[in-house]
């Protein structure tokens, strides 16, 4: 620091994840082929060397922030399936984490989502979400087959619109608002799971033949 209190270019000011949240926010301004180096490091008050002494490339920038939201949603998968029982109830347990993921991380997955496939870091990050994707499809059909949930809507139908739910929060979702992430996640199995539950009576049936 300056003895004014501003920042010296050419000296970092900032640490790793601190260059990684301004990053992330500015790839979502401008979209990523559009932020060069050196918007960044306007962005930041670095000079360019400032911030290759975090990180080697653009590139190697986006896939950090990309591994930040995916690694968080395939953790929430990994809890799940390490906690067993019931298919449908692990169903739920991932819904709910997706949501806490989203909200933690809200600017970290807007960036996932908008990913295209442009470079081989995108790439990368699109093969991991559909392996995301797939893992829970499989949970839907396990819930479908132990007749938790209903069985005549196709189970890839149920899990696109069960994200197709969940990741339209990062349009209208803004922290510091009226619902925590568990009164989001909340609702969201109200309004998108619920619906899909076998009734009691209709499942006692279905056991008893």
């Amino acid at each position: 620091m300056s003895e004014n209190g501003t920042l010296r270019r050419g000296r970092p000011g900032y640490d790793q994840q601190g260059i990684l949240d301004v990053a992330v926010a500015a790839f979502i301004q401008y979209g990523y082929d559009a932020t060069s180096m050196g918007v960044l490091a306007d962005r930041l008050g670095l000079s360019k060397s400032a911030i290759y002494h975090h990180f080697a490339s653009k590139d190697e920038i986006l896939d950090r922030a990309l591994d930040t939201a995916l690694g968080a949603l395939e953790g929430v998968l990994e809890r799940a399936d390490a906690a067993h029982g019931r298919a449908a109830d692990r169903l739920d347990q991932v819904l709910r984490g997706a949501v806490h993921v989203l909200v933690d991380k809200l600017p970290y997955v807007t960036l996932l989502l908008r990913v295209r496939g442009n470079t081989e870091v995108e790439r990368r990050a699109l093969a991991r979400r559909r392996a995301f994707d797939k893992r829970v499809t499989t949970l839907v059909s396990e819930a479908q087959a132990e007749g938790s949930l209903r069985s005549d809507i196709d189970v890839r139908i149920v899990e696109r619109l069960l994200f197709g739910m969940i990741n339209s929060i990062v349009e209208w979702y803004r922290p510091g608002g009226a619902e925590d992430a568990d009164r989001l996640a909340d609702d969201v199995i109200a309004i998108a799971l619920d619906g899909l539950r076998m009734p009691t009576s209709n499942r006692v049936d279905e056991l008893l033949g």
